[in-house]
């Protein structure tokens, strides 16, 4: 391999090991070995345990709370700045904070715009991600960032599944766009439903924007929290006159109940990746691997390959 374009490797955060290892499989490398230091007090240490020094390294890691996950992040990107790699990219499949990404109120911080520069500075050369909650958060950063759309898993399921009367329909306003691209992409109609929340994970009121009755509906969201906008959408849409009523979101949070909620709603199947991992089965819940996508975007990153191709959105 010449001077020009340094081997690559690819190492993991502790809680994304079981993703790294897929992409490092679909890459056709082996998991790099880092080690982890622990002190009585709660800090740790990464290290490590190989070369790395004028190389190209990938760390993989979705920063999912707690906060120990961003952290182990950036000590990673540190050590390998000052172990001398050459090109150090945070690959990212589920971005933390994301849903900072403004001031709606006082007071407040920007939490992604603190995060970018948080990995910036802790020595991040560039940046992979996949469906951010906000696509102005590309502009937080001064370095490449890689924005992967998930739908590139998702559209051939959904198609696979060769649902009559389709309709793809957006939990809120903010993700029409989301909604009317899967709706381009599949010939299908598009519903929003438009709510008030009474504060965060709080849903006030629901209504429908949009008929879909005698519809397949397809709900289509970067993220499912507490689940709680999900399952009151997919129960309003059945009271609609829907026929059934399904979920697409890319990041499965998952916290409180939400289990619950799900497998308690109107809505036959959730369909999500694996950019965090489940706390839990669920005969409710179907994950398709993004560990084929990044493998395949890392690959053509490292030999400066154009990766337009790999956006359908």
């Amino acid at each position: 391999m010449s001077h020009l374009e340094p081997e690559a490797k690819i190492f993991a955060c502790s809680q994304s090991v079981y993703l790294a290892e897929k992409i490092s499989a679909q890459y056709g490398i082996p998991l790099g070995k880092v080690t982890m230091s622990h002190y009585s007090d709660g800090e740790f240490q990464p290290s490590y345990e190989e070369s790395i020094r004028g190389l190209r390294v990938f760390i993989v890691c979705s920063t999912f709370p707690n906060s120990d996950n961003l952290m182990e992040l950036l000590l990673m990107i540190d050590a390998a700045k000052r172990a001398s790699a050459r090109h150090i990219t945070a690959v990212i499949p589920y971005f933390g904070w994301a849903r900072q990404d403004r001031k709606d109120k006082p007071r407040v911080p920007i939490g992604a715009k603190l995060t970018a520069k948080l990995l910036e500075t802790a020595g991040a050369t560039r940046v992979m991600t996949m469906d951010l909650h906000a696509d102005q958060i590309q502009g937080f950063f001064e370095k490449p960032v890689d924005h992967l759309f998930a739908s590139t898993i998702f559209l051939p399921y959904v198609k696979n599944l060769a649902l009559d009367n389709l309709t793809i329909a957006s939990p809120d306003m903010g993700g029409s766009k989301r909604a009317y691209a899967y709706s381009k992409f599949l010939e299908s109609d598009v519903v929003i439903c438009y709510k008030q929340r009474k504060e965060a994970n709080i849903i006030d009121t629901m209504e429908l924007i949009g008929d879909v009755k005698g519809k397949n509906v397809i709900l289509v969201d970067d993220m499912i929290d507490t689940g709680g906008t999900l399952a009151k959408a997919a129960d309003l849409m059945m009271d609609k006159g829907a026929l059934s009523v399904r979920a697409i979101c890319t990041h499965a949070i998952l916290s409180g109940d939400a289990y619950e909620k799900i497998e308690n709603s109107k809505l036959l199947e959730l369909i999500v990746t694996d950019s965090i991992p489940l706390k839990r089965e669920s005969k409710k819940i179907r994950v398709l691997s993004c560990a084929p996508l990044f493998a395949e975007v890392m690959h053509m990153v490292h030999h400066n390959n154009s990766i337009s191709g790999k956006f359908i959105m």
